[in-house]
C-alpha cells in the first residue's frame, strides 16, 4: 500500500489544494484525492510535476507500508 504524504508537504509549506492546482496546472480533483489518500491511480506525469512544485523526492511524496501497518 502506497502512503501519500501530500497533505503533510502542503501544511509545511502552507499551501492550499487550489495554490497547487493553479501553479501547477494539475486537476483540482487529482490534488484532492491524492490529499485525501483516495486516490486509486495517478500518471506519472502528475508525480513528476507535484515532486518538481515541491521540490520534494517521489520518496519523500509517497511512502510503501505493508499492508496492516498503520
Amino acid at each position: 500500500m502506497l502512503k501519500c504524504h501530500l497533505s503533510k508537504l502542503m501544511g509545511e509549506k502552507r499551501l492550499k489544494i487550489s495554490d497547487v492546482s493553479r501553479d501547477t496546472g494539475i486537476n483540482r480533483g487529482t490534488i484532492t484525492r491524492l490529499y485525501n489518500e483516495t486516490a486509486t491511480r495517478v500518471d506519472l506525469e502528475v508525480i513528476d510535476t507535484l515532486c518538481d512544485y515541491l521540490n520534494v523526492s517521489v520518496g519523500e511524496l509517497f511512502e510503501f507500508q505493508k499492508e496492516g501497518n498503520d
